[in-house]
């Protein structure tokens, strides 16, 4: 709907140029020019006149308008982009917690396991009774947040349904992990995309907007031209035709003056403008990209090095425990940090594909995070 709302701002606008080019409209004047107190007759005209400026004011007006026009399909641009990125936020956030859903329901089970073999080694005699219990403590922490993360993922899936202008209360389909593999862009390639940010072409139509305003400011130096013609009737003469050229006199020079240092201002201010967002969109992009590569870095570090480690020290501490040599707060720590790292992961790669997505807004793509 915020998509819909903007073009049809930009559709208002764009009718806007050839309202202010147009002419006056004609005027129309029936007059009794001389009605004797005798009533022998009247001298009586019709005429039709007109307003033409002697100036360029027209075109100028219509420049204006048509920069505007640019500006309004810059926003337009800029709304699809901003609704691209919550969407692709939106889906990232949904993803994660359908994950850590998974996860929590893998952790259950093993911890349930936990349980069993606690009571098992209990009714050997081989454990105390705080085995089992600690057991099962994990058991009801984990039920606990398997338990909140059913609401979290219904409230996930409204914020991506709504971002997507769908019913909020309509299913999610299971979801297509993404694959984020492909190379952090070269900066020269980014900065010079960077031109084409909504952002600044709405500025830059600003400035040409500013020019043209300027220009007709100046056009109200030069007169406005009134012609008016029509048939006439006179009680001497009969019937004719009457018709008559004006000059409008521009004299108030301070106020057009006054119009002009207006007008040559907001284009100063636009241009100052256009320089403070373009040092802000480099650094944006700047820091997107570095925001990007040390997502990558965290995400790689867990995969290929932190998760590994982890899970070689599950086995180790079952069988220690199983053996007697360990006890069961060992495994439920081994167990912890694996459950830890793997939690970290889920979160290293939403926030990879978060970074991407600040990227791709950062340097104005047409989409969030790259297929």
């Amino acid at each position: 709907d915020e998509i819909d709302a903007a073009r049809a701002r930009t559709r208002a606008g764009e009718a806007r140029p050839d309202i202010v080019s147009a002419l006056d409209d004609p005027m129309i004047s029936p007059s009794l020019d001389h009605l004797p107190f005798m009533l022998e007759g009247a001298d009586v005209s019709v005429t039709i006149e007109q307003r033409i400026p002697l100036s360029g004011i027209r075109g100028h007006r219509r420049a204006s308008a048509l920069a505007d026009v640019d500006r309004l399909r810059a926003d337009a641009r800029r709304t699809v982009l901003d609704v691209g990125v919550q969407a692709a936020n939106a889906f990232l956030m949904l993803q994660e917690r359908r994950r850590t859903t998974g996860l929590v329901a893998e952790q259950l089970t093993f911890a349930r396991d936990v349980v069993s073999a606690a009571n098992a080694r209990y009714a050997s005699g081989t454990a105390p009774q705080s085995d089992v219990l600690r057991a099962e403590v994990e058991v009801a922490r984990l039920e606990a947040l398997a338990h909140a993360l059913v609401s979290e993922v219904r409230g996930a899936e409204a914020m991506l349904n709504t971002t997507l202008a769908l019913d909020a209360e309509q299913p999610v389909p299971p979801l297509v992990p993404l694959v984020l593999a492909e190379p952090v862009p070269a900066w020269a390639g980014i900065k010079a995309a960077l031109t084409d940010r909504p952002e600044l072409v709405a500025v830059r139509a600003e400035i040409a907007r500013a020019d043209a305003d300027v220009q007709v400011m100046r056009d109200m130096y030069r007169p406005m031209a009134t012609i008016r013609t029509g048939p006439a009737y006179t009680m001497a003469d009969g019937r004719g035709w009457m018709a008559m050229v004006g000059v409008s006199l521009p004299i108030w020079r301070g106020k057009l003056r006054a119009g002009v240092a207006e007008a040559q201002g907001m284009r100063a201010m636009s241009e100052a403008e256009l320089r403070a967002m373009t040092r802000m969109i480099e650094g944006d992009a700047a820091v997107a990209v570095h925001q990007v590569r040390a997502a990558r870095d965290r995400q790689t570090a867990i995969r290929t090095d932190v998760l590994p480690r982890a899970r070689m020290a599950i086995d180790p501490a079952v069988a220690g425990y199983t053996s007697g040599q360990l006890p069961l707060v060992s495994v439920i720590e081994a167990v912890q940090a694996l459950w830890l790292v793997q939690a970290d992961l889920i979160a290293a790669d939403t926030e990879l594909g978060l970074a991407w997505a600040r990227l791709g807004r950062a340097g104005g793509a047409d989409e969030g995070a790259p297929r």
